[in-house]
């Protein structure tokens, strides 16, 4: 498997951050979260299309390695 970048992992994890920002909000200010939601979204997601075209791989299993290694870099080392 190709190596996943920090920078598409630290775009992942971006787009994570303002999706949980979604939560207790209403009107205007949940809208505006969710358009930089949506922005931090299309931005990883168009990183991994660039990606995948870039290594021949396919944009979903690209998109399946940044995912777990997203995960693999939140987690605790210590735990």
């Amino acid at each position: 498997m190709a190596e996943i970048s920090d920078e598409l992992i630290r775009l992942e994890r971006l787009a994570e951050e303002e999706r949980a920002k979604l939560a207790g909000l209403s009107g205007g200010a949940y809208e505006a979260q969710r358009e930089r939601w949506r922005s931090a979204s299309e931005n990883v997601q168009s990183a991994i299309a660039r990606h995948a075209e870039a290594t021949g791989r396919s944009r979903e299993s690209v998109e399946e390695a940044v995912l777990k290694a997203a995960r693999r870099a939140h987690e605790d080392p210590a735990e």
